[in-house]
């Protein structure tokens, strides 16, 4: 190998340790109703990307693109954390795509290219696999929420109603409303 080819190799391997930390984050804004040990980033992101691909599946649009930009739509949190709503009120921060770039501006150009082109596409918001993907953050979150209800965690409402309300495909529409009227556990029947 040569200087270049491991100088790329090691960007990658920094990135990916970097991108470890999102196991280690906690998704914050669950410790407001006292939730001690709240999901990931990285779980809450794994089921966004599994939520987008059958959102865009249902939508016609595709799934593994949607699937794509959801897997990344929390990667600058390495940086900056999970900021609660109520947080973000009170601080500036760079933009996630000022934050994408300084994430990958030692990577590779095909690598560095494609990682911001697919939170440039997520947080433009311009396409239906972008609908499906945000969609699926979304809906993620009320699931999230119907689960800590089940567990006996109250206060949960705000967190559904605010889901709700943003979703904009037909489809997580839909599946939101039947998330509030099965069973978390309907699953197990079959």
């Amino acid at each position: 190998m040569n200087d270049k080819h491991d100088r790329d190799a090691a960007a990658v391997a920094e990135f990916a340790f970097e991108l470890g930390v999102l196991k280690r984050t906690r998704r914050a804004g669950w410790w407001h109703i006292g939730v001690r040990d709240p999901e990931s980033v990285a779980e809450h992101s794994l089921r966004v990307a599994q939520l987008a691909t059958m959102l865009a599946a249902m939508e016609g649009a595709d799934p593994a693109r949607a699937a794509l930009l959801a897997l990344w739509h929390d990667s600058q949190e390495t940086r900056i954390g999970d900021l609660t709503h109520t947080a973000r009120d009170y601080l500036v921060s760079a933009s996630n795509e000022q934050i994408t770039a300084d994430q990958t501006a030692a990577l590779p150009d095909t690598a560095r290219k494609t990682v911001q082109e697919v939170v440039n596409e997520y947080e433009a918001a311009g396409t239906a696999e972008a609908h499906c993907a945000k969609d699926a953050d979304k809906l993620e979150c009320l699931f999230q929420a119907v689960e800590y209800r089940e567990s006996g965690y109250r206060g949960v409402q705000g967190w559904i109603d605010s889901s709700r309300e943003s979703l904009r495909t037909e489809a997580a529409r839909r599946v939101a409303e039947a998330a509030l009227s099965v069973s978390t556990l309907a699953w197990r029947g079959r």
